[in-house]
């Protein structure tokens, strides 16, 4: 190879680098604090910024999937498994400032420095943190049994209340009632991938029983590939419940 390919093909290199590191596009909410951002990153994984304070959900994807973005204030992470707790990414991330939320199942399985910053909430229990109301919410397969990848009571849901906006989350999840029971939602991440949580039909299903403002799905690559969000959105509308369903981008390769 001649060095002025090698050259060419160094260049080629290095802009597709750049560009699998290139955030998705965010979504900006406003709330009666100044503009909510949604920064989507992987599959379930996600930032959310606001009022000066930067929050992780279920860091994945090592220190470059967050290039660009200001240090964690706040970590949340929903569960054991690898998609929602990656301790390499945790430990290559800068969280020197950070407090991390999480059930105790999680803690369980931090380094002991960062079990030192951990905050446990269980089920239903609340905490607030830089100003920011934070309840557990159950999140779990159904029918209940012994072998569930979910079972009732080891991870979390989350609520934020931020500037007036309850922001929903829902982890990984079938259509239960403690979702079905939610009021007020303005912004709800709800999760679809078989066979690990639920479909589009008992996604739509919950969606359209409690209502939130937004729908923004999540978490929706199973064992057969992408669930397909389009024909969510259709089945939400078809509700007829006013609910505004939006599309992000959670996967590059899509």
């Amino acid at each position: 190879m001649t060095i002025q390919k090698h050259f060419v093909c160094l260049l080629l290199l290095l802009a597709g680098t750049a560009q699998a590191q290139q955030l998705a596009p965010a979504e900006k909410i406003e709330t009666k604090k100044g503009t909510l951002t949604i920064q989507p990153i992987l599959h379930a994984t996600l930032a959310l910024q606001w009022d000066n304070k930067t929050i992780y959900v279920d860091p994945t994807g090592g220190a470059k999937a967050f290039a660009g973005m200001t240090d964690p204030d706040l970590i949340l992470i929903t569960d054991i498994h690898g998609d929602h707790l990656d301790l390499k990414t945790l430990e290559a991330l800068n969280t020197s400032k950070a407090r991390i939320i999480a059930p105790q199942a999680v803690v369980n399985q931090l380094p002991e420095s960062m079990k030192a910053k951990a905050v446990v909430l269980a089920n239903v229990e609340k905490t607030t943190q830089l100003s920011i109301p934070i309840t557990a919410v159950p999140m779990y397969n159904l029918p209940e049994t012994a072998d569930s990848r979910h079972p009732k009571g080891r991870g979390n849901g989350y609520l934020l209340e931020m500037g007036g906006k309850r922001i929903y989350l829902s982890g990984d999840t079938e259509d239960i009632p403690e979702m079905r029971s939610l009021k007020d939602i303005d912004v709800a991440f709800v999760c679809m991938n078989l066979p690990y949580t639920m479909d589009i039909n008992q996604a739509a299903a919950a969606v359209l029983a409690f209502k939130p403002n937004v729908v923004i799905p999540y978490h929706y690559r199973g064992q057969n590939g992408l669930s397909d969000v389009a024909a969510f959105k259709q089945l939400v509308a078809d509700g007829k419940k006013k609910i505004e369903v939006k599309l992000l981008q959670w996967y590059p390769e899509k």
